[in-house]
């Protein structure tokens, strides 16, 4: 009776855990998707606008877009550095490139998105001709930036440059400056705040367009689409090529991405892909 009853007992503890066990892996099986977070530094326009456009395709494929958005050009890379960002979206190749070399950094590029034709502009004068001998010029204090600045004054004539291939040349590079231009060396963000106080200010687009200027209106004179500065999203070596940030990748080279800058800027913002 008791060896029975032991029997008896023992059948049903097994039924009861192959029962749970069975629960269990059809749990973790079903199919449904976890979503994952990531954490995106981004500049406010056009970067952070193009990653809110596509927050909701990504949502259904179980990525949720925590958009971050930054004022400067530094702490974005330090942050996803430091793993306090899954990524970021707001700088060119060029600036990318330098900023690991001057920190020893190894962040890397997952895909480039759109460029922003850098542009000149002026509140005092209306065409190029008419900046004065002796003008004030603002540019970037940035090493990429300001030697964008500088090579697209040298194409319009104003200055000369030692060598007009050098993306990362500096005022000490100009050898030719006969209207005796004086350059003042700020940071990016702050040349929109300026631009009453100067003859000109050479600006990034995305701060100009946060400042509500029109590059193709107000610009005195800009790069065109042939530009080598193509705005990247990127990640770290550890984390690049994970799923969630190949799909936000993806996400951000579709044709619905194209359509929204073109519509959404008129040409301040053209997609590079």
């Amino acid at each position: 009776m008791k060896k029975s009853l032991f029997l008896l007992i023992t059948v049903f503890l097994f039924i009861s855990i192959t029962a749970c066990s069975g629960k269990e892996t059809a749990k973790t099986t079903s199919g449904e998707t976890k979503e994952i977070t990531l954490k995106i530094g981004a500049a406010a326009v056009p970067h952070a606008e193009i990653l809110n456009s596509i927050k909701p395709g990504l949502k259904a494929q179980g990525v949720n877009l925590d958009v971050k958005v930054f004022t400067d050009y530094v702490q974005p890379n330090v942050q996803l550095f430091e793993k306090r960002l899954d990524a970021n979206f707001f700088q060119h190749a060029p600036y990318l490139d330098q900023f690991n070399k001057d920190k020893n950094y190894n962040l890397e590029k997952v895909v480039g998105v759109h460029i922003e034709p850098f542009g000149a502009y002026s509140k005092k004068h209306k065409k190029t001709n008419e900046i004065p001998n002796g003008a004030t010029v603002a540019i970037p204090n940035d090493p990429t930036n300001g030697g964008r600045a500088l090579l697209l004054l040298e194409k319009q004539g104003l200055i000369r440059l030692k060598d007009n291939k050098n993306i990362s040349s500096t005022i000490k590079d100009i050898v030719e400056n006969k209207k005796n231009l004086k350059f003042k060396e700020l940071e990016a963000a702050m040349l929109p705040r300026v631009l009453a106080q100067v003859d000109l200010a050479l600006i990034n687009t995305n701060y100009a367009l946060e400042a509500k200027l029109i590059p193709t209106k107000d610009a005195l004179f800009i790069e065109n689409s042939h530009s080598p500065y193509v705005n990247i999203l990127v990640a770290r070596p550890d984390n690049k090529d994970s799923e969630a940030i190949k799909k936000l990748a993806k996400a951000l080279n579709t044709p619905e991405v194209k359509k929204f800058i073109e519509e959404k800027y008129n040409g301040a913002v053209v997609p590079a892909f």
